[in-house]
């Protein structure tokens, strides 16, 4: 899970980089501006590979992916939703709706997922891998007609690490907390360093997102994935060793949260 929206390149590190400058306000793109750089960001990538990398058939993929779903039902069940029956749940960035289709699996209702995509190709896969009572919506999440307060969970992964200007990113994270209904939960998972390799993502530190959401309350941060290039070094040994070297804290480039928003 968590997997539907990937950076345009890998940028999962074992070690922090230094902060990268980011965008001021006053010099801030639009937010047209922005969304048309993040679609050539990812007209960059090979697909191809990213086909590959990312398929559960790589054993390092596997290990990510089953980690991530038990710390996932873990999360969840400590904030209430032992299962997802009932829940009206969005995905920001929802890629080709693999997130959603897991979320089903954990008991979420079809006619109570929405996906807002921006690349019209990934919302035609999100659509064609899920039932049609899901409505995938596609286009700049901004514009995305989505009532105030109806959402019970709001899930990001890895929207933001892919969002180089700061006053976009607010005005993306004001949206998703207009859209949460009080008493309910915005649902975090993306990257913590960066990657001096590619320019094209940013790790976003827990600091950064206090920032974004002051009104809201994290009561559940925890530090998961195993970075993603050892992760394939060390599966092409042997799986076993994955969950041997992230009992290592310091070796996890992702974050897992919970925003609770207040009744």
């Amino acid at each position: 899970m968590m997997a539907g929206h990937r950076p345009p390149q890998e940028t999962a590190q074992h070690g922090a980089a230094p902060a990268r400058p980011r965008a001021g306000r006053g010099d801030a793109l639009s937010a047209s501006a922005e969304a048309a750089a993040v679609e050539r960001r990812y007209a960059r990538r090979d697909t191809v590979r990213d086909a590959q990398r990312y398929s559960l058939f790589d054993p390092a993929a596997l290990a990510i992916h089953q980690e991530r779903q038990r710390a996932l039902i873990r999360l969840l069940a400590r904030q209430g939703w032992p299962d997802l029956r009932g829940a009206r749940i969005l995905e920001v960035g929802c890629g080709n709706g693999g997130n959603l289709l897991d979320l089903l699996r954990l008991g979420a209702q079809a006619e109570l997922l929405t996906g807002l995509e921006l690349l019209p190709e990934r919302a035609a896969a999100a659509r064609a891998r899920l039932p049609a009572a899901a409505q995938i919506i596609e286009g700049d999440a901004l514009a995305a007609p989505i009532e105030p307060a109806s959402q019970d969970i709001v899930l990001q992964a890895t929207v933001f690490s892919s969002l180089l200007d700061d006053a976009f990113q607010q005005r993306l994270a004001d949206a998703l907390w207009r859209w949460l209904a009080p008493g309910g939960g915005l649902l975090w998972y993306d990257f913590v360093f960066d990657n001096p390799a590619n320019r094209d993502v940013r790790g976003v530190p827990l600091s950064r997102v206090r920032q974004l959401f002051p009104q809201g309350r994290i009561v559940d941060a925890r530090r998961v994935t195993l970075a993603p290039p050892l992760a394939r070094a060390v599966c092409r040994v042997s799986p076993r060793l994955y969950p041997l070297l992230n009992a290592l804290p310091l070796l996890r480039t992702h974050r897992l949260l919970w925003i609770a928003r207040p009744h």
